[in-house]
């Protein structure tokens, strides 16, 4: 990325080469997978053989995933039709405070249709238990929708204790999980968390934008998402993104063949924050994160947005939290109930296995000078 130093993984990823490759392949190979003849026979296999590489680092049939345009599509096909699907069941869904908007607008939107939501609010430090979530179950929940790694604080939420607390409660409620940041990022395979619906996003592993999939657990029966030609076992018809499935099982092959990424990634953020601690007295760590690419900090009195756009100048990106925020504050420090000083001052810091020392001190250094030169408001 030539000069750029740039510390916004959770945003997006750099396209793999290998997964470029493949897109370039894919592009050139351009039979439509549903034709009957050879030549689109072909690409078939090629969609048939990336959905099971997928399938393997997900730790499901291939028959349970189904390619979707992003994360945000998957997270709405399986809000909407799995309340859809216990309508008769009752009309109350669980949530957190802390979820993507993704998942959060697509409640609101549910709740102006009649529906009733529960969000968990967290703790200060960003988690919400297992206990809170079973302690909110009610014999009218139809839904439970839980992120698995928060994109704003790396924090990792107790999916797995969770899903088993609402199972106990009813098995017949659908808990579906946002796990677009935990893909590939956290060690357990995401089909072992129990979870019925799991929505991923391939541009966050190293896949182009464009291209994501929705795991559903083999007998929860969705209405189909999209209705037409039949394609993904008639749930989503249309005609298969090949290029972006290939670079999408390209990326997911890629990283499963990465020795120690997790580790590497862990290193460098633990590093960062420690040079950012000492050369930055009055730097705050919101959360270190539990997820190895992902933490928080907050320089207080300080405006993030103003902290963002001097570090930009300085080709050092980061983020003052979600990129979908777009500049607004963000909900999830906020849920967290922290002071107005470390909200307006709070910054996203988000790594890679390829994230190195030198660009952790180049940040170090751009960072300090920002705050040198900027003027700490009195809020």
């Amino acid at each position: 990325m030539n000069d750029l130093i740039y510390f916004d993984y959770a945003a997006t990823t750099p396209v793999k080469q290998e997964a470029m490759d493949a897109m370039a392949d894919a592009l050139r190979h351009f039979g439509n997978p549903s034709s009957r003849y050879e030549y689109a026979r072909q690409a078939a296999q090629q969609v048939k053989e990336n959905r099971a590489a997928i399938a393997q680092a997900f730790g499901c049939a291939p028959a349970e995933l189904y390619f979707t345009s992003c994360g945000t599509e998957s997270d709405n096909w399986a809000l909407r039709r799995g309340a859809e699907l216990n309508r008769r069941r009752g009309r109350h869904i669980v949530t957190t405070a802390i979820e993507h908007a993704a998942v959060l607008e697509t409640c609101k939107d549910l709740e102006r249709e009649g529906y009733e939501v529960t969000y968990l609010k967290p703790d200060r430090a960003g988690r919400v238990t297992a206990g809170q979530l079973a302690a909110a179950l009610r014999p009218d929940t139809a839904l439970v929708s839980m992120m698995l790694v928060n994109n704003e604080t790396g924090v990792v939420l107790p999916v797995a204790d969770c899903v088993k607390a609402v199972k106990a409660f009813d098995s017949a409620i659908l808990f579906h999980c946002d796990a677009v940041q935990g893909f590939l990022k956290v060690p357990q395979p995401l089909a072992k968390l129990g979870a019925d619906l799991v929505a991923v996003s391939g541009h966050k592993v190293g896949a182009p934008k464009g291209i994501g999939a929705l795991y559903v657990k083999k007998g929860v029966r969705l209405r189909p998402w999209l209705t037409g030609g039949g394609q993904e076992d008639g749930l989503r018809s249309g005609t298969e993104a090949t290029a972006q499935i290939a670079s999408f099982g390209a990326a997911v092959r890629a990283a499963a063949a990465e020795p120690n990424r997790l580790e590497r990634t862990a290193a460098i953020k633990e590093y960062t924050l420690r040079q950012l601690k000492a050369a930055l007295p009055r730097l705050e760590v919101i959360s270190a994160g539990d997820a190895p690419h992902i933490c928080a900090v907050t320089l207080p009195g300080y405006k993030s947005e103003v902290v963002v756009r001097v570090l930009g100048d300085r080709g050092v990106c980061v983020s003052s939290g979600s990129a979908c925020h777009k500049g607004k504050p963000s909900h999830v420090f906020a849920a967290m109930g922290l002071p107005k000083p470390w909200l307006d001052g709070a910054l996203r810091l988000s790594f890679s296995p390829e994230s190195a020392a030198e660009e952790a001190d180049a940040l170090v250094r751009a960072l300090r000078d920002a705050a040198d030169s900027l003027f700490p408001t009195l809020s």
